[in-house]
Parts: C-alpha cells; structure tokens; sequence
C-alpha cells in the first residue's frame, strides 16, 4: 500500500495486536509488572480493567511471552463466554490433556488437578488468562472460582489472570459470586494514552515498522489525531492508518492535521462533523487512479 512511499518495512499502524508493537506506556508497562510480580508470588486471582480499544489484548499477550516457560505453565482462553463444563473442557485443552471429551465433570476435574499437581511436582505454576472476562456468566465464573480451590499446603495450584472491560467490575459485584471477588488479590484499570504519550507512541511503531526519516506527523496532526481517538490505542491506529494512506493519495510525505481530519471524518468511533465524510473516499478513488496511471507507464515503457 503505501509501504514503500513512506520507507517502511511493514504497516506500523495494525489493530491485530503484536507483542513486536507493544509500547511501554507508563499505564500498560505498571500494568505488565504488577501481572508478573503477582504471578511470581503465586497469588490466586489477578484482574485488569480496561475501556474498549485500550490494549487489554496485547498487554494479555506480553505478560504471556515474558513469563519464563522453564518456571511457568499458560494457558489462554479469548473468549470465555462458555457454559461451566465447557469451560473446564476449554482448560483441559490448553493444559494438554489427552481426550477429556466425553468424560463427566467429576473426572474432568480430576484430571485437571492431577495435571495441575504434575505442574507443581516440576515446580511449574500454572498461569490461566481469560480475555474479554465481561462475558463470562455467573455460573462460569463460580466455576472458574472453585476451579482455585485446588491448591497444596503452601500455594495455590492455578493462578487466573480476568482481561476485561468496565462491566466487569459490575458483574463482580453480583452477590452470587462475592467469594470471587475477595480473592481478587491484584487489580488493575488501563488508562488510555496522554497527548504527550501519543507522540511517543506513534514514533514507538513507525520505528518497529522500519522508519529511519525525519518526522512523518507534524504537531498539528498528533495533537488533532489525539482529539479525535480521546487517547484510545486501537483508535489512534485507525487513524493514523487513513492519514497516511490520505498522505499518500496526494504524494506527500508529511502527515498534516488535515490527513487526520479527513481520517477523522471517515471514522464513526471519532469526533467528527458529517460534512466531512464524502472526502476521504475521493481521496482513496485518487489513490487508486495513481495506482492505474504507474501501471501504465510500466506498460508504455515496455512496449517502447
């Protein structure tokens, strides 16, 4: 696309999380160390809060990568929303149990504890996150809760980490499940990126992309581009994923504030006014006749 225009490796600005973009910002960077300390401690239950769009994914994975494999078992669940029994069957699978199909709860769990005390005997711990926790319901998460009465003498003998958005909290509040909540030894909130983190932000993943030049967004862009995402990470890679690509539909190698207005505008999650909308598409329909006519001239020089 517009990779090469702009001297760049790969496409900086991606909303599938990569652990290769993860920026350390001060909220996410506490957040990773509070998670890794908690789980060197062996504390039971772990739970960070985050808006949609604020990085509770990529934190999720980073925290997975950096637990040493030599000293930690993970296992990882995106979408919890599961009934109990399939729950404990979701675990089983993670932890690498053979065929747990087909056998009852009872045996289920059983099998789960003895993978769980083969762990402890290696002197593994036994990591369990679950991403978008919100959804799990209220059976599952009692469950879940009595799924970490397993424990020796000393210490638990699973650790579960909860990624979640606000209504979470809410769902912990249901008195069905308050024994859950007191076990939350460790909390966290994501809080989205400042003006300032912004800047450093868009530096961080133009550099991982493979930018050497001088400043791409001038100041005017970085500030409107903050307005308009409110500091929201995937918001901030939306937008300045179209200011580019409406960079490069005019040949420029400079992102104005403009870029990011027409990006804005063609964004139904940011602030932006309606009469807006119609020119970012005109501008992509640009990019596409620049695309034809370099074709052209390839086809014209061969033929000459």
């Amino acid at each position: 696309m517009y990779n090469e225009h702009f001297g760049l490796r790969e496409l900086p600005f991606g909303i599938t999380p990569d652990t290769s973009f993860f920026f350390p910002h001060s909220s996410h960077q506490e957040a990773l160390n509070t998670l890794l300390v908690a789980a060197r401690t062996g504390e039971g239950f772990m739970k960070v809060v985050g808006e949609v769009g604020t990085g509770k994914t990529m934190l999720c994975r980073k925290f997975l990568d950096a637990l040493d494999r030599e000293h930690f078992v993970t296992a990882y669940i995106p979408n919890p929303y599961l009934g109990p029994n399939t729950l404990l069957l979701a675990v089983a699978e993670e932890l690498g149990i053979a065929n747990p199909e087909g056998v009852n709860q009872h045996l289920l769990l059983k099998l789960i504890t003895k993978s769980l005390l083969d762990s402890h005997v290696a002197g593994r711990r036994v990591v369990l996150c679950l991403d978008e926790a919100q959804a799990m319901p209220i059976e599952t998460l009692e469950a879940l809760r009595l799924l970490t009465n397993l424990e020796t003498e000393r210490r638990k003998l699973l650790q579960v980490v909860l990624f979640g958005q606000p209504e979470l909290d809410a769902k912990l509040d249901s008195p069905a499940i308050r024994q859950l909540k007191q076990r939350i030894t460790f909390s966290y909130r994501l809080r989205p990126l400042h003006l300032c983190d912004v800047e450093f932000y868009l530096a961080h993943r133009l550099t991982v992309a493979g930018y050497r030049g001088p400043r791409l967004f001038r100041v005017d862009a970085v500030k409107r581009l903050f307005r308009g995402s409110g500091g929201v990470p995937r918001l901030v890679n939306v937008l300045a994923h179209k200011s580019l690509m409406a960079a490069f539909g005019e040949g420029v190698r400079e992102i104005a504030g403009e870029h990011v207005r027409l990006a804005i505008a063609d964004t139904e999650a940011a602030a932006a006014r309606p009469s807006l909308r119609f020119r970012l598409p005109r501008l992509l329909a640009t990019i596409a006749g620049m695309a034809a006519l370099a074709t052209a001239a390839v086809v014209w020089g061969y033929w000459s």
